[in-house]
């Protein structure tokens, strides 16, 4: 880990990874706007009607891209059941995340969210039959345990809006083990309906109630899909330019910017619990993430050397 920004930085990285780096900083400062605007907005209007003009937005900026990939590819899809459970899983990813903000500090919410990977690396031995060693093992304890100490269990702290933010993250790991076995689906239809979905929630929830909204805030409501998709686009152009290895960990500066902006804007003071947990949290996902690429290159490395001696006997 001692030697990430020089392999960051160094003149001998080559210039795509370079810029796959600057896109990925980028990428995590439009998802923090768009936290900040969030956050916001749900405090004049409800998440439900949040959600909705969030979606109408993004579909809009989204729809040439569904145009051009032709409309075939969003009707027919693989596993259906599986799609419409991944869909579920991100729409009340995003409800429980809007109404997380909406109540708590974005350092608190975005610690809770930053152990996503902690539950994917957990779970997925038992969902998707991929082995973890002791030593993943021991960083997902050390991660919980992160979790715990960020959550700050008493009656005072062990809140509804803690409680759902913790829910809310464990939803975005299920979505993330879903979107693992369906590897098959191009990415816009798997965006598609995920704001669809969300979309149609949201469409539901502001038929019970409707705040009326002023100009200025229908284009903050828009520019969050706006910002959203285009966070989204920094980061997948980011990982074609450069290693996982390189570009994955810079994910977490999203707790940085949220410790500023919600500093800066809110007025938020970091607790004390919610630092030391949220440095339980980085240093497991980080560790899980470094394991996780080590394994991939020593399994390409084997995968090599069986293919040389299978030819050598030929």
């Amino acid at each position: 880990m001692s030697t990430a920004p020089a392999t960051i930085f160094s003149a001998s990285v080559p210039s795509a990874a370079r810029r796959g780096v600057l896109l990925m900083l980028l990428g995590m400062l439009m998802f923090s706007l768009n936290d900040v605007m969030g956050k916001w907005l749900v405090s004049t209007y409800s998440v439900g009607q949040v959600v909705f003009i969030r979606s109408v937005a993004a579909l809009i900026v989204l729809a040439p891209f569904l145009w051009f990939g032709g409309v075939k590819k969003l009707v027919q899809v693989e596993r259906p059941a599986m799609q419409a459970a991944r869909v579920f899983m991100s729409t009340a990813e995003v409800f429980a995340f809007y109404f997380a903000v909406s109540y708590l500090p974005l350092a608190d919410v975005m610690t809770y969210w930053l152990a996503v990977p902690i539950y994917v690396a957990a779970i997925s031995p038992f969902v998707l039959k991929e082995p973890v060693g002791w030593r993943r093992w021991s960083a997902i304890i050390v991660g919980f345990i992160g979790v715990v100490i960020a959550l700050e269990p008493s009656a005072q702290a062990l809140t509804p809006q803690a409680l759902i933010s913790i829910l809310g993250s464990m939803t975005f790991a299920a979505m993330l083990l879903l979107g693992r076995t369906l590897r098959g689906t191009p990415d816009t239809t798997l965006v598609f309906w995920q704001i669809v979905g969300a979309g149609l929630a949201g469409l539901v929830s502001v038929s019970l109630e409707w705040t009326p909204v002023s100009l200025r805030d229908l284009f903050l409501l828009g520019l969050l899909g706006v910002v959203a998709m285009l966070a989204h686009v920094l980061v997948n152009r980011a990982l074609k330019l450069a290693d996982a290895a390189t570009v994955a960990p810079l994910q977490y500066t999203l707790l940085l910017w949220a410790i500023l902006f919600g500093w800066l804007v809110f007025g938020d003071i970091p607790r004390l619990p919610m630092l030391i947990g949220a440095g339980f949290i980085v240093a497991s996902g980080l560790f899980i993430l470094f394991r996780e690429q080590q394994l991939k290159r020593q399994g390409r490395i084997k995968t090599a050397a069986e293919t040389v001696v299978t030819g050598s006997g030929d």
